[in-house]
């Protein structure tokens, strides 16, 4: 079936989102074709702010709101500025701050090491980390990077950058989920959990 030009036209540029196959780019583009006007238009009015409106932190490039230089997190002062937690992306800020652990300060890499796309140190924010700790007041680094070899790759390199400058490196335990079973776990999952064991308190 031929479709007009406006829906093929939505379909192909929805088809371009992570995670959406054309089916469905298809489905997503007929529920907005049928929906009201209102969905549609509120639709179009947030993906033009979304660019219009926002900004990254000129100091860890987190998202924050256009104008302003740096994010709230930067800015504020009840943070522990001697600690940095390093993570891919600006998702990864969300999620260790939902958690209500974490005090430190943040630095967003926008990507990690990956020479089969090309992504190199200089595709990352690693130059601009490198130059946060250089300028002294950093006691600890925290890799957060996923655990892929990606993430891996990109978490020993940062180590190699930082180490010599005397600041200490570390990374995100990893192991078995609560509530996961052994049974289920793959290798590489469970040989770090052991690895990584502790002494029960």
């Amino acid at each position: 079936m031929l479709l007009p030009e406006s829906i093929q036209n939505l379909v192909t540029a929805l088809e371009r989102l992570p995670g959406i196959g054309p089916k469905s780019a298809s489905r997503l583009a007929f529920f907005l074709l049928r929906a009201s006007e209102d969905v549609a238009q509120d639709l179009s009015t947030a993906l033009a702010n979304l660019k219009a409106n926002t900004a990254f932190c000129s100091e860890c490039f987190n998202i924050t709101d256009a104008g302003r230089e740096r994010c709230e997190i930067c800015e504020s002062q009840k943070r522990d500025a001697s600690l940095i937690c390093v993570v891919e992306e600006a998702l990864d800020v969300l999620a260790l701050e939902r958690t209500g652990g974490f005090q430190g300060k943040y630095h967003v890499l926008q990507g990690v090491l990956s020479p089969i796309e090309g992504i190199g140190p200089d595709d990352l924010k690693i130059k601009q980390l490198a130059e946060r700790v250089a300028r002294g007041g950093v006691g600890e680094v925290i890799i957060a990077t996923n655990p892929s070899m990606e993430g891996d790759a990109t978490g020993l390199y940062l180590r190699q950058v930082l180490e010599p400058m005397g600041v200490k490196v570390t990374r995100l335990a990893r192991g078995l989920p609560v509530g996961g079973d052994l049974e289920y776990a793959d290798q590489n999952t469970l040989l770090r959990a052991l690895s990584g064991r502790q002494e029960m308190n």
